[in-house]
């Protein structure tokens, strides 16, 4: 049995500013291309009986720089949709909605938590056979990576609250005694010589 390798995709001028960003199609910056090349040299060595990405641009381009051969782009790794909130920050939303989360209240003209979950849920249904066959990588989004966490051990889509998770970084989720287990969650990938990462939280 292999693990399921989670990789959220380099930075892009949305992620740096906190917007959130689903279906707006953005390009990485150039940082986020230096740390989708440094992916390429973290992970290098291992093997992936297949990866997949999501088809939203700024994904199949870490995927390309990382040196990943993408097996197949699948529409249920793209992000929540965030309908009305595209583009906004949180503070921005809890100006109009105080208290407003996305793990409990979704998005207006866009995605709930369990709709979300719904198409994760056939996500690792369609996963599963390759895992059986080896490591499997996913190159995707924050908020759907963490509910993608989230169902792997069982937990209501909501429980991807919990896992925060960053621009280029790595997770990896696997099996201890017969049991779904987050084996490593939210690794950065060493920087390059002379460089600074700013790990500020996204979303």
């Amino acid at each position: 049995m292999g693990d399921l390798v989670l990789i959220r995709h380099g930075e892009t001028t949305w992620s740096a500013t906190h917007r959130h960003t689903s279906y707006t199609d953005l390009e990485l910056t150039p940082d986020g291309e230096r740390q989708a090349r440094a992916l390429g040299g973290f992970l290098a060595g291992r093997h992936f009986a297949a990866v997949l990405s999501s088809p939203r641009v700024r994904a199949q381009r870490t995927a390309q720089l990382a040196g990943f051969t993408v097996a197949s782009t699948d529409e249920d790794l793209a992000e929540w949709n965030y309908g009305e909130y595209e583009g906004r920050t949180t503070v921005d939303i809890r100006e109009d909605h105080p208290g407003w989360t996305i793990w409990s209240d979704g998005c207006p003209g866009g995605e709930s938590p369990s709709e979300v979950g719904e198409r994760l849920d056939r996500l690792l249904a369609r996963v599963h056979p390759l895992v059986e066959t080896g490591t499997v990588a996913v190159v995707g989004h924050a908020h759907n990576l963490r509910v993608l966490g989230a169902r792997w051990l069982g937990l209501p889509p909501s429980a991807g609250g919990l896992f925060r998770l960053e621009t280029a970084t790595v997770s990896v989720l696997g099996h201890e005694h017969g049991r779904r287990v987050i084996l490593r969650w939210n690794q950065p990938v060493p920087p390059e010589p002379g460089t600074a990462t700013d790990r500020t939280g996204r979303h």
